[in-house]
């Protein structure tokens, strides 16, 4: 007559086994997540870049706008006037829609990426 073994007998005798596996389980795991976290890092770092390179070619284009308004009005007062307008109503309509413009973006391609991360 053959005796039925039970789970816990089973793991018992096959506990090396079980172990290695469970170790080969979380290492796989680290894994996953430390190239998730490589990539969306890669992509963080990408868009505080694009967004510094933005704001170098913004504070040129002030310059200019200013020195262009100066000469068209004749005064370096009203035309930098202007132009600070310019960008202070610009930095306002960022700041008003900035979830619409930056924060729900970034959180779709960091979401989008992680998804893709895991369906591989």
């Amino acid at each position: 007559m053959e005796t039925e073994q039970t789970l816990f007998e089973f793991i018992l005798s096959n506990k090396k086994l079980v172990e290695e596996y469970i170790e080969v389980r979380i290492n796989i795991f680290k894994l996953e997540l430390l190239r998730t976290n490589a990539k969306i890092s890669g992509i963080i770092l990408w868009m505080v870049s694009s967004i510094i390179l933005f704001f170098f070619i913004l504070i040129f284009a002030g310059i200019t706008t200013g020195f262009y308004l100066s000469q068209v009005f004749h005064s370096y007062t009203v035309g930098f006037g202007i132009t600070t307008g310019l960008i202070t109503f610009l930095a306002l309509l960022l700041t008003i829609f900035r979830k619409a413009i930056f924060i729900n973006p970034i959180i779709r391609i960091i979401l989008k990426q992680y998804a893709n991360e895991t369906n591989k």
